[in-house]
């Protein structure tokens, strides 16, 4: 595996984008079958899904956020409201300042051009039917960023700039490997010129192999076009070799945010801490790996109370009727715990 480059130094600037109390649910209403047996008294009912719940977050410009979680956790679903895709049910999306809900067409444009994503599985984001050159290019040109008639070499110049051989350009998606592939929908974001870029388990699908290629591509583009990234894993290894803060989230809530370095030296949250004692390392050192105990509740019934308790070793009897709020340990980490909260 290649050796990994190293982050950028943060931008303390302005928040580029910013999440305040977002919260949101799907809910799948009652089928035919479900209203005919409610009539006979069953009392179904929908069913909603808390795929994300309260989350505040800013994001800075040059910055890279990794968020971490369990499959289930709700940071998919966090990636697609903050690039645009999926509304929030509640609370507020602001980018360069500006709430979403209050902007203009103009301003609507700018945001959604300047947030792109990146899916896990590449051959299913890219149009099987559409060759490389269109796929790169179609949406620049329709968006008026560059014309027509310099769309050839605009996409030859991205492919370049991803390590694609532009020559094959006129290729179809099936006749790249899973690592092309996933550098065609890096190009494809880039074409648009965005500011902000979300990686939804962006090298998950790849071999471990060229995992760290595509990684440290990640990091190149970031130097060469000031790009910020929300980098979304499920691996706490890969996130820690190229996010400058880590956000953890369990059940659709963040449950600790902090400092690369710190998540990885100090720890605060249980959830964080088994996750950390799960990670593979080279110390030679015999230990006993302790899997966290229990499944990952149904966001479809999330527990009351602390959402971790039931699979927490320090759980106490108000963690299972009281919800934890994030407090301030130090300047940047936070961390959602009844163990830090004031001794009375």
């Amino acid at each position: 595996m290649d050796t990994l480059l190293e982050p950028t130094p943060v931008s303390t600037a302005a928040p580029l984008l910013q999440l305040r109390g977002v919260s949101k649910r799907f809910v799948q209403d009652i089928d035919l079958a479900g209203r005919i047996a409610n009539l006979l008294g069953a009392g179904h009912r929908a069913s909603v899904v808390h795929a994300v719940a309260d989350v505040d977050l800013e994001i800075r410009p040059g910055e890279v956020i990794g968020v971490v979680g369990e499959s289930g956790c709700g940071k998919s679903t966090l990636g697609r409201v903050v690039a645009g895709i999926t509304p929030p049910t509640e609370g507020s999306v602001s980018f360069l300042g500006k709430p979403v809900a209050a902007m203009d067409a103009t301003e609507r444009r700018a945001w959604g051009l300047g947030v792109q994503m990146i899916f896990q599985n590449p051959m299913a984001s890219l149009n099987p039917r559409m060759r490389v050159m269109d796929i790169v290019g179609e949406a620049p040109v329709v968006h008026g960023l560059v014309k027509a008639s310099q769309k050839v070499e605009y996409v030859e110049s991205l492919m370049r700039q991803v390590g694609l051989d532009p020559g094959y350009a006129q290729r179809y998606p099936h006749q790249f490997s899973g690592g092309q592939r996933q550098r065609i929908g890096i190009a494809r974001a880039l074409a648009l010129k965005p500011r902000l870029i979300v990686c939804d388990e962006a090298v998950a699908a790849l071999d471990v192999s060229i995992q760290a290629q595509v990684l440290n591509l990640f990091l190149a583009l970031r130097r060469e076009f000031e790009l910020t990234y929300l980098f979304i894993s499920h691996n706490l290894g890969v996130v820690g070799h190229v996010s400058d803060r880590v956000v953890i989230m369990y059940l659709g809530r963040i449950v600790e945010a902090a400092p690369t370095e710190t998540i990885f030296s100090a720890p605060n949250h249980p959830y964080t801490q088994a996750l950390l004692a799960e990670l593979p390392t080279l110390d030679t050192t015999r230990r006993a790996y302790l899997p966290i105990q229990g499944e990952l509740p149904s966001p479809l019934a999330p527990p009351p109370g602390c959402a971790f308790h039931p699979r927490c070793p320090h759980a106490m009897p108000r963690c299972k009727v009281e919800a934890p709020v994030l407090r301030t340990l130090q300047t940047g980490h936070t961390s959602a715990c009844h163990l830090n909260d004031p001794t009375p």
